[in-house]
This record gives C-alpha cells, sequence and structure tokens, in this order.
C-alpha cells in the first residue's frame, strides 16, 4: 500500500505542476500533507516536515547566499569577459546561442555546483534569448542536461556518494566513466545543436542580424528583464519573434557595460576570492554553507562598504532567494513526508523484487535503467544510499563487481538534475522565468535520452 501511495503521490504532484493546475510551492506543500492522511500518519505531519526542513536548511542557507555572491559578483563585472566571449562565438545565431548554453554551463559545472552554474548561465544567456525571442526551455533544458552529466565529477556529488555507500575510491568509480561521460558531453552538444537549428528554423537567422546590433553587444551582459518567460509551447518564448526589431526597454533590461555597479578597480580581487571559495568547495575545507556566507559577507564589503549600497545590492537579488529558498523549504515537506511514512523504502524495495533472477547477471544494465526514475523520484542521498547497497548485493551474488554497480549508478544524473526534488533546479527555472511544469515537459524526455546514451557507452565501451 506504501508502494503505490507513494507512486501515487509523485504522480499527482507532476501532474499538477505540468498542467499548470497548481503552483510548485502548493503542490509541494498540499499534496504530501493529503497523501499523509491517507497513510493514516496525520498526527505525525510535523514532525515529519521539521525533519525534512531541518535536512535541508543547509541547502537553503546555500542557496540564499551562494545567490547573494554570484548576484554580487554578476554586478561587479567579473564574468563580463567571459560573457563577451560566448556573446561573440553566439553573435544573433540561435544555433550558436543554444550550443554556447550548453558550452559554458559545462564549464561553470567544473566547480561541482548546480546553483553556481545555473546563476551564471542564465545570468549570461538569459538576455539574449530574450533579445532574439528564443525559446527559454531550451536554455533551462539544455543548462540542466549539461550540469547533470558534469554532475558526475569526483566532488559533485554522486560519484562520492556511491564510492561511501560501497566503501569504494572515488577514483576507481569515476576515471574509467571518463570515455562514457565524453560521449554523454557530446550528446549534450549535439542536441543543443538540434534544437539550436530549430529554433533558427524558426525564428528566421537572416531577420535576426537585425536584431542583435554590433555596438549593443556588450550590453548583453547579466540577469536581467521584466515579464514572465513561461512557455506554453516550448518552440515559442516571450520576447521578440522572428523578422522584428529587438524588443523595447520594458521587454528588455540587460546589464549596461556603463553600470553603477562596475568595480573594474577590484577585478582581480573578485577573481581570486571567487578561486578561492571554489577550491575550498572542492577541497571541502569548510562547509559550503559557510563559505557562501562569508564570501558573500567579504564580496559586499569590499565592493560595496557603504551600507546603503551593501542593502540595494542585497534588494536587488531579493525576489531569486526569496523565491528559490521558499521553494527548499516547500520540498522538505515533500521529501519528509516521502521518508518519514517509509514510502521510499518500500518503493526502492518494489523496484528491486520486480527484477527477475535471470536478470542477476545483467545487475550493471538492471542498476544503470533503474538509475533514472529513482535519482529523478528521489534525492541522490536516498537513492545512493538506501537503494545502492541493495543493488549491489544483488549483484555480487551473480558476479557483478561492486565497482560496475557504482559506475551504472551514475548513468541518471542528467535527468537527475531536472528532479522536482533538486533545489538547484529551482534556481534554473526561478531566474530564466520559466514554469516548473514547461521545463519538465520539454527536459525529460532530452535527459532520459543523454542518460541512456552515457549507460550505453559504458557498456559498448566494457567500462559497465
Amino acid at each position: 500500500m506504501l508502494t503505490i501511495l507513494g507512486f501515487g503521490m509523485i504522480a499527482t504532484f507532476l501532474v499538477l505542476i505540468m498542467l499548470k493546475k497548481m503552483s510548485p510551492i502548493a503542490a509541494l506543500v498540499l499534496i504530501p500533507a493529503l497523501f499523509c492522511v491517507f497513510v493514516g500518519k496525520g498526527a505525525h505531519l510535523g514532525d515529519y516536515v521539521i525533519k525534512g526542513v531541518g535536512s535541508l536548511a543547509p541547502t537553503a542557507a546555500m542557496l540564499m547566499f551562494a545567490i547573494v555572491y554570484f548576484g554580487v559578483m554578476i554586478d561587479v563585472g567579473l564574468f563580463d569577459p567571459i560573457v563577451r566571449g560566448i556573446l561573440r562565438f553566439c553573435k544573433a545565431d540561435p544555433m550558436r546561442v543554444v550550443v554556447g548554453t550548453a558550452v559554458l554551463a559545462a564549464i561553470v559545472s567544473l566547480d561541482g555546483d548546480g546553483s553556481t552554474t545555473f546563476m551564471i548561465t542564465v545570468s549570461a544567456m538569459y538576455p539574449l534569448y530574450k533579445r532574439l525571442g528564443m525559446s527559454l526551455v531550451v536554455m533551462t533544458g539544455v543548462a540542466a542536461t549539461a550540469n547533470g552529466v558534469m554532475n558526475t565529477l569526483p566532488w559533485g556529488g554522486p560519484t562520492a556518494r556511491a564510492a561511501t555507500a560501497l566503501k569504494l575510491d572515488a577514483s576507481d568509480i569515476f576515471v574509467p566513466m571518463i570515455p562514457a561521460l565524453a560521449v554523454g558531453l557530446v550528446a549534450v552538444l549535439v542536441l543543443s545543436y538540434v534544437l539550436g537549428m530549430r529554433e533558427r528554423k524558426r525564428l528566421g537567422y537572416l531577420s535576426l542580424a537585425k536584431v542583435l546590433e554590433p555596438e549593443s553587444e556588450t550590453v548583453l551582459v547579466g540577469a536581467g528583464g521584466s515579464g514572465s518567460g513561461s512557455v506554453e509551447n516550448p518552440g515559442r518564448a516571450s520576447g521578440g519573434g522572428a523578422g522584428t526589431d529587438a524588443p523595447d526597454g520594458d521587454d528588455f533590461q540587460g546589464l549596461d557595460p556603463a553600470r553603477e555597479t562596475l568595480r573594474p578597480k577590484l577585478y582581480w580581487f573578485n577573481a581570486l576570492l571567487t578561486v578561492a571559495l571554489l577550491t575550498s568547495m572542492i577541497m571541502e575545507w569548510l562547509p559550503i554553507p559557510v563559505l557562501f556566507l562569508i564570501g558573500a559577507a567579504l564580496a559586499l564589503t569590499v565592493n560595496f562598504p557603504h551600507i546603503p549600497d551593501q542593502k540595494a545590492r542585497i534588494a536587488a537579488h531579493a525576489d531569486n532567494v526569496v523565491n528559490v529558498s521558499g521553494m527548499v523549504f516547500a520540498a522538505a515537506v515533500f521529501t519528509g513526508v516521502l521518508n518519514g511514512t517509509g514510502m521510499v523504502k518500500h518503493m526502492a524495495d518494489w523496484l528491486v523484487g520486480v527484477v527477475p533472477d535471470s536478470m542477476g547477471s545483467q545487475m550493471g544494465l538492471v542498476t544503470g535503467v533503474l538509475s533514472l526514475p529513482l535519482t529523478y523520484f528521489m534525492s541522490n542521498d536516498g537513492f545512493y544510499f538506501g537503494v545502492l547497497p541493495v543493488l549491489a548485493e544483488a549483484g555480487a551474488a551473480h558476479g557483478v563487481s561492486p565497482l560496475e554497480i557504482a559506475r551504472a549508478s551514475l548513468a541518471g544524473q542528467a535527468l537527475h538534475m531536472s528532479s522536482p526534488l533538486v533545489p538547484a533546479v529551482y534556481v534554473l527555472v526561478g531566474m530564466a522565468k520559466v514554469e516548473f511544469g514547461d521545463h519538465t515537459r520539454f527536459t525529460v524526455k532530452w535527459a532520459a535520452l543523454t542518460c541512456l546514451v552515457v549507460l550505453g557507452s559504458g557498456i559498448l565501451f566494457g567500462i559497465i
């Protein structure tokens, strides 16, 4: 019964948000509360929620201060040179813009943090998508999928969890997987090329030459733009259309290269501070929330020594902070009920139990296939610490190495990054002004295909 209710709760949530019958925050809170009553554990709802909030509070704190930190870095011009380089490559060609999105997301993903990747990528590319009238779900879909492939880096999380859960060396898991992951990254680039060509055809490439004037190229730096970027049809986006002039100031607000918040004299200080912050994250010298808290405080103090200016910068990024942190705490209700009622455990046990004994020798393949839905419907912690050991035991009984099981478990990460249980995805859709349901409907199929490419490559190369 708990298995059925668990799948029913997840299905209800996804259907309601994709049909836009409820907002994600409302659905994350009300649906699990209702199912908690169905399970007969309504009296324990408070305990489940408090426990869920406690487990996600560090993540919420990290996101809050990370948004402030990178928002300040964008304001002061740290990423302007990178963005100008990408924009010079993109020009007014939608195909190049989408490919540039994938490349930028992949490069920034080297820091191992999805939220950071999405903040930088959206801040750089959002104004360009708006000005060209491109589909914003293409941007969020490509960025999430690229980050999902790169999320398998040893310091990204999943590899470390798999190594810890199975008592293996992370390098023994990751290094042999590099060829398969490289093929997965190539698949993302091919996908971005195909989607870009579709956008080029839809908008009319030659007519877009008028949209982006050469002298305005450097204006397209940073996040901005009013109005909703939600997409009723993945082929359409708010903003200009094919053959139109650039949107007016109400539709597009880029960060001017002469903006008052620029701090060119402090460029190298900000660059070194960011490198030090990312290095500290990778080396795990301090918890990530603490690092971003300290980093945000330093960035504000040095770049904006006057208190009114600091308040202005915080206020400028308050919308993103409130939206994202609110979504994280709402997700705490969902995860708290899933874990507290035992739904997750019963769902995992059922999925493992339906694997026939005849498939025992193919547990690597089974693990890779199961990693797609399981890492989408539950957190990485739940999958790697709760389900993976069971799969590894089943594989060991049939002579399958735990290393193969661990490697196969990484295959689903491209899809996992668009899971409603991943806080970073709310940073992505929130900053891009895209409805979560639109993002899900557009991205899931492409992300799942990328996962299968990674898994198939692993099998082809003999890694799994």
